[in-house]
């Protein structure tokens, strides 16, 4: 009878295996971390951080072209402003419904038409024939640009955990590359050929860039999160082959939410809080990144740090000298001032080593408010009237600075929201941070003409605001697995 019962019990067990193996499931997430760092992520990383050498090169070129379409259409103070806002208010119109219908349809779909729409209307602008048309086309650039931040959303949903906080970061090299690329150029083309053609040879990287996201597949974490498990593991699958890999045993499954991409779960009791917060920080911080921007070409135009003028032009009025307001500054820029913009520039990168040690040891929280703080006090050291070397050292800071901010945010803000709305938090976040971006012309080239010292304050006491925000929020996101639901379990 016992010999009877083991031998039941034999046949019996390979199929309590069987099943066991059947019963077997695994999540995207879980698929990604095994699959873990390879070959793909690699290309990953250079393909969609080649996004933001096309977004760099189209937003630094009104800093380059200003002081030329200044001359050319005698144009003020605040007309030259305007095509910054407008640029801005493009991006902001245009960010928030990128974001939504990325949601809804994918994020490879919107990347692709935010290029060739971005790629069409900057050609377009290099056949301007007035200061109107010349707006007109630049905002909708500026549409076309904000959708360009898919491509940081797809980075993020295929890294695992422990590479966001290296890989992110890096992606600062592909921005520094791209404005460094347009100053270059502007230094050569402006005074050769002239702005046109600049404006032309901004658009071509973009243009290149289309040919290269067919190597990318859609986010495997939005395929499941609309249902579609087939295509999302055939994605995982060519990754895992191409990283030369392996797959989680058993079955892909992953609860399909109906709900994706409402602006109302932005607004929800769990998410808030950390939303306002975060839109308070974007703000403040492209306030001061584009402020920091514009006031270079602003000094290195004007030369305002030392000046006691107020931006007046002096000028033989008859028989006596007479301080009158010109409206127009006929100043182009000379090669030096290429150079301190070129070297300021580099700031960008300086600190990413340190930014990157920060934002995986400190948290992305503390690392935000202390560079938030530092932008603050290095604003406000502009107002020292100091040599040549001085200025550059301090334009040198202030970019390190103000770019290790918007390394961060980027990060956080892809971080805590859920799949779900994963792209409908980073497009509000960036159409609410245009705000800041908008209002930043005319502080850096109005204002600061009219008060230098007023000017710096105002960006100083909105830098103290971000960090207080920054410091404040609700969530550490740093070493958490990207949420594909709600956040109700980790709030």
């Amino acid at each position: 009878l016992n010999l009877f019962v083991f031998l039941h019990v034999l046949e019996q067990k390979p199929c309590v295996v069987e099943d066991d193996v059947e019963q077997k499931t695994f999540t995207v997430a879980d698929a990604v971390e095994t699959i873990g760092f390879g070959r793909f992520h690699i290309a990953l990383f250079m393909i969609m951080g080649s996004t933001g050498v096309v977004e760099a090169m189209e937003i630094m070129l009104i800093a380059v072209v200003g002081p030329v379409i200044r001359c050319e259409w005698q144009l003020g103070n605040w007309q030259v402003a305007l095509v910054t806002t407008m640029v801005f208010f493009g991006y902001m119109v245009s960010s928030v419904i990128f974001g939504v219908l990325a949601d809804r349809y994918g994020r490879w779909k919107i990347l692709i038409i935010s290029f060739i729409w971005g790629a069409y209307f900057s050609l377009l602008t290099s056949f301007s024939p007035s200061y109107i048309w010349f707006v007109f086309l630049r905002t909708m650039v500026g549409c076309g640009v904000s959708g360009h931040a898919q491509g940081l959303i797809i980075k993020t949903e295929f890294l695992p955990t422990k590479y966001r906080g290296y890989m992110l970061p890096l992606s600062q090299v592909f921005w520094l590359a791209g404005s460094l690329l347009i100053i270059g150029l502007a230094s050569v083309i402006n005074s050769t050929i002239g702005w046109r053609w600049l404006v032309r040879a901004a658009s071509l990287p973009g243009i290149i860039l289309i040919l290269a996201f067919k190597f990318i597949p859609e986010s495997a974490r939005y395929n499941v999160s609309c249902g579609n498990e087939k295509a999302a593991l055939a994605t995982l699958q060519w990754i895992a082959k191409m990283n030369r890999s392996v797959m989680p045993e058993g079955k892909l499954v992953e609860p399909v939410d109906e709900k994706r991409g409402r602006f109302k779960d932005l607004m929800d009791p769990k998410y808030l809080r950390t939303t306002l917060q975060i839109w308070i920080i974007w703000l403040t911080i492209s306030f001061a990144y584009y402020g920091v921007i514009l006031a270079s070409a602003e000094l290195l135009e004007k030369n305002l740090v030392c000046s006691t003028e107020g931006g007046a032009v002096k000028e033989e009025m008859g028989d006596g000298s007479q301080e009158i307001q010109n409206p127009c500054f006929c100043h182009l820029f000379a090669p030096s001032d290429y150079q301190i913009m070129f070297i300021s520039t580099v700031g960008e990168i300086a600190l990413n080593p340190l930014n990157i040690l920060g934002i995986n040891f400190l948290g992305r929280r503390l690392s935000l408010t202390i560079t938030m703080g530092c932008t603050a006090v290095f604003f406000l050291l502009l107002n020292i009237c100091t040599s040549s070397m001085g200025l550059i050292g301090f334009l040198f800071m202030l970019r390190a600075f103000v770019s290790a901010n918007f390394n961060t945010i980027y990060i956080y803000t892809a971080e805590v929201y859920p799949t779900t709305m994963r792209a409908l938090g980073l497009g509000t976040s960036g159409s609410l941070c245009r705000i800041g971006a908008m209002v930043a012309p005319f502080i850096a080239q109005v204002l600061m003409n009219a008060s230098f010292l007023g000017a710096l304050c105002l960006f100083a006491s909105v830098c103290v605001v971000g960090a207080i925000s920054a410091f404040t929020l609700p969530i550490e996101t740093k070493g958490r697995a990207l949420q594909v639901g709600n956040l109700s379990s980790v709030l």
